[in-house]
Order: structure tokens, then sequence, then C-alpha cells
């Protein structure tokens, strides 16, 4: 292949596009100066999105990466500018999200002098990147670059972060761009045990009870259709973790609804009768599990998994099937025989009518004055046909919107799930916007966690993004409140919150919308949101003091699950 000479900063943005790259989420600054300047002459070829904040930058690159499976870039400076990625990177890391971040960084002869707006964010990130590397020759920057995306994007996807020297940037080399395909000793993803794989068809055909758990790990994979295969296959019922959200249809007649904390009553209370568990692309999470020692004492345990550091961490397994979702369900299917679970299927079921009673109607279809949540989202799902990408921060609404929410097709779910993140939902769904463009996104925000970053409303406004965002306005720090109410006695220490105006806000961004406080408003006012031809925000002030059941209390078993206070 052909070389020439360019200067490290523009080799940075040819290797970006070499891979592809079409958007590219950032904020300028001294130390990565040289790459924005080469940026200017890429225009035509690569969007580069000005966010308000670098955690405004990150977290718009995390949506554009779930919507997309592509990784998602953003650029940063130095000192404060890298730093204030790093929360984002966490949330990235613990979520399996791809990003490839590039921070500039101070010239070579001044690292570790603390020169100004430096930081050793090799260090401060390293517990939470898949890799990172500084860079402090321009001849590094295309190969390390390569490495970054296939690190990135291969096996179980993370974050990567590639910290460049000033100097570096402006050194000139021979550009040659080179794909990476391998690595030594990095094996992204273990090939599939078929003897594995048949001492798990044996185990599901021998279950009376099975039950199969699915997670993140399946979209992922783009396994959604070995996953319907299977269930259709074997009869059993599947229930979904918070991230797995949207990999099967909600309609379809095996999904038996959430995992977790504020699952599903049948999900959860059955977990401890099945006889078998087989999990898919999912961490066990303490969210999911409960009490670890009481959890599914009765079930021989199943585990597909890419990563074998998740083999046996948390529940210790009958039978590991590692690699690539697609393939071991695809071989799991061809090895199992058909089968249906009817009556097992009909303990959800009647779970489902327990729920229904004394949670769910209650929620989206509720008597009393005043709004809730539920009945915000219910309305809002029906009125984009069950089509939309969902957007949540993190909260009560996060849990309401999870719940009641429903789903046609995958990668429609993006919220931050393992670190729950605050703060996430506007710069993500701006970013799920741009991944998705002829899609609906919904976004479902509460009024903490819109504060935090509502000045993103300006970079919607500015790329005119007909990002559609729902504010749950009750006044409170909704989830931490319930906490306190339901085991600390009602005492509300610094959680009520004197809220601004909120529609006053977004319009002096340039962003239309407005307020509803009563029922008789809020289809209408719904209607006008998903009808408004560009961003908009409908503010919907819900009850004080409405919870999200059912609840499993944090240290309770699953079994433990509560209704109602």
């Amino acid at each position: 292949m052909a070389t020439k000479k360019i200067t490290g900063s523009e080799a940075v943005i040819l290797s970006l596009l070499e891979e592809g790259v079409d958007t590219i989420f950032g904020y300028p600054g001294g130390a990565i100066m040289p790459v924005y300047d080469a940026l200017y002459d890429f225009d035509q070829k690569v969007t580069h999105i000005l966010t308000r904040h670098e955690q405004g930058a990150i977290h718009a690159a995390e949506g554009y990466a779930k919507v997309t499976g592509k990784a998602g870039v953003c650029f940063a400076t130095s000192g404060p500018g890298a730093t204030n990625l790093i929360t984002g990177i966490a949330d990235a890391m613990i979520d399996s999200i791809p990003l490839v971040c590039i921070t500039g960084q101070v010239a070579s002869p001044l690292l570790g002098t603390d020169a100004f707006q430096e930081s050793d964010v090799v260090g401060i990130s390293m517990p939470v990147t898949k890799w990172n590397y500084q860079i402090t020759c321009a001849e590094e920057i295309p190969e390390a670059i390569a490495k970054a995306f296939y690190i990135a994007q291969s096996g179980r996807p993370g974050p990567v972060l590639l910290d460049i020297a000033k100097d570096a940037q402006f050194q000139e080399i021979d550009f040659n761009y080179k794909k990476c395909k391998k690595i030594r000793s990095y094996i992204p993803e273990h090939p599939v045990d078929p003897f594995k794989v048949k001492a798990a068809a044996e185990l599901i055909d021998r279950a009376k009870k099975p039950l199969l758990l699915f997670g993140q790990g399946v979209i992922i994979a783009n396994a959604e259709e070995e996953l319907k295969a299977f269930v259709e296959k074997t009869g059993i019922p599947a229930a979904w973790t918070l991230l797995g959200l949207s990999a099967l249809p909600t309609d379809h007649p095996l999904n038996i609804g959430m995992l977790g904390m504020h699952g599903n009553y049948g999900p959860n209370i059955k977990t401890n009768e099945a006889d078998l568990i087989i999990a898919v692309g999912m961490r066990f999470d303490d969210r999911v599990t409960g009490k670890v020692s009481s959890y599914a004492n009765g079930a021989k345990i199943i585990h597909l998994e890419v990563d074998p550091a998740e083999i046996d961490k948390i529940i210790k397994t009958d039978v590991a099937v590692l690699g690539d979702a697609k393939k071991s369900l695809k071989m799991l299917t061809d090895n199992v025989n058909e089968n249906s679970h009817e009556s097992w299927l009909q303990e959800f079921h009647d779970c489902d009518a327990i729920e229904n009673d004394k949670v769910i109607n209650k929620d989206i279809y509720p008597s009393q004055e005043g709004l809730t949540m539920g009945e915000a989202v219910r309305i809002a799902s029906e009125k984009t046909r069950h089509n939309a990408i969902l957007v949540t921060d993190v909260g009560q609404h996060q849990m309401v919107a999870s719940r009641y929410f429903k789903f046609t097709q995958s990668k429609s779910n993006v919220t931050s799930g393992g670190l729950g993140t605050m703060g996430y939902a506007i710069p993500a769904a701006l970013g799920a916007q741009l991944g998705a463009k002829n899609r609906t996104v919904v976004t479902f925000v509460g009024d903490g966690g819109f504060q935090m970053t509502l000045q993103e409303l300006g970079t919607i406004v500015q790329n005119k993004l007909p990002v559609k965002i729902i504010l749950l306005n009750n006044n409170f720090l909704g989830m931490v409140r319930q906490w306190q109410q339901l085991f600390f006695d009602k005492r509300y220490s610094f959680t009520e919150l004197q809220n601004p105006d909120f529609i006053a806000i977004s319009k002096g961004f340039g962003m239309d919308g407005h307020k509803v406080t009563k029922r008789d408003e809020l289809e209408d006012g719904i209607q006008k949101m998903i009808e408004h031809d560009g961003p908009y925000i409908l503010e919907v002030v819900v009850q004080k003091e409405d919870n999200v059941f059912p609840m499993v209390p944090t240290g309770a078993s699953v079994s433990d699950i509560i209704l109602e206070a």
C-alpha cells in the first residue's frame, strides 16, 4: 500500500475514517487542538458533535454505540477534559459498551512535571478501561488506533482510551493503515466446546421447570433470532435483565418479564422453584440474584458466556459454555429436543394475575388523583406503537419505564445498568438519535438526573435532533426517598428538591415544550410531543410518593419480593 507524509493529528482522523467512523462526540481544548485542526478539513466525511461538557460527549458516544453496535468515539483535551470522561468510561466498562476515547496530553518532555492541565489519565482510567495506552510518537498512532477498535469491539466489548501527547500530534509520519485482526495473548472469543453443549442439552431435556435468563450479551452477539429459535423449540419461559430488554419482543408468548430488584413477580419468585437455570449473556448481578446464598439452590446452572471471568464469579455453574452467544445458542438449539412446559409457564401467568391486581393496573390505569409514572410510560409506548427507542436516566422512572414500555425490535433500550449513572439520559438520547436517525427516541428522565446534564439540551437543539423528552417531576430524588420511606422510618434526609421552571429553561435553549399536571391533559400532551417536528420536552408532574413495586429488599432473597408497602 502506498504511503504519504502527514502529521500525527491527520493520522488520527484518517485512521478513524479507515475504521468507518462517521460520528465523533467531543469538546476541544489546548492539548487536543492539533487533532481538531486536522478535523476541520474532513467535515464532509465525518460529523463532529460539540457537546456542552465532556461527560455529555462520552454518554452520547455510549448511546450511539448501544443502538448501532459500533464503537462510539469521543475526543477530549488533557487534565479536566480527560478526567471528565471517567464516569462515562466506568459506565461503559461495566455495561460492556464499545468506546474509543481519544484524549490530548501535554507534550512528552513535560510529562510528569505537573504541567498546565496535565493529569495521569492512563493511570486514572486503567481500572475502568479494557485497554489504554499513551502515545508519545506519531508513528504509533495508526497501529494504536487499529488495536483500540479491535479490542473495543471484539469479544466482550468495552471502552479503550488513547492519550496522545501534543508533540506527537505535530510530528510527521508516512501514513499506512492496517486494520488489526489479532493480538498475541488476547483471546476475545473462545471456540464453543461441543461436549459442553451436549452436556447442557442433556440437562435441558431432563428439566421439568427450566427458566432462561437472558442479558445484553444476546444483543451484543446479534443473537436475537437464535434466542427466539431456542425458546420456541424448547418451550422454556425466558426472563430478561435490565440490559437484555428488547432482545426478545415484549409480546412473545415465552417472554415472562424482567428479573431483579424491581422486576416482575413471577420471574423472581419462581427462580427458587426452577430445577434448571439457563443464563445467556448475563453476569448474575446482585440486583438480579438478591441474597446469593439463597439463590436458585434447587436448580442446576448452565451459563452461556463470552467472558471467562464471569463464569463462577457469583453463581457456581454446573455446565459453562464459553463462546459467542450466537454460535452457542445455535449449537444448543440443534442439540435439544423439541418440548413444551405449559403447566410451568402457566405458573408465571398466575403470578402475572397477582401482580396485575396488586401493582400493574394501579400503576398504568390509576383511579386516584395525581398522575403516576406508569401511566405516562404506558401512553408514550402506545403512541409510538411500541417501536421507539427508550432512553432512561437512573432512578424510579428507569424501573417504571423498563417495566411498562414495550418493544418490537432489538437495540431499543438505552440505559445505565451496572453503574447507575444519573445524568446519563439526555446526552445518551442525542447519541442514540444520531445512531438511529430514522427512529423515534423517547427519553424518560427524573427531575434529579435532568439537572445534572441539562446543558446538553443545547447540543440537541444546535444539531436539530428530534429527541422527545418526558420529564417525570416529583420534586424528590425519588428512588432514594423510596428507600428512606421503607427502610429509614421516613427520615427524608436531603432528598426533596426545590426545582426551577424546567420548561422556561428548555425554551431558553430553544427547545419547545409544555407542562401537564392533570390526567385529562396527559394523553394529548404526549401526542403533541410525538407529533412535534423537532426536539420537545414534556414535563409531567407526578405524585410525590409514587413508589416502584414489586421490590426485592436489599440483602433479601428473590423469594422475599414484596408487592406493596
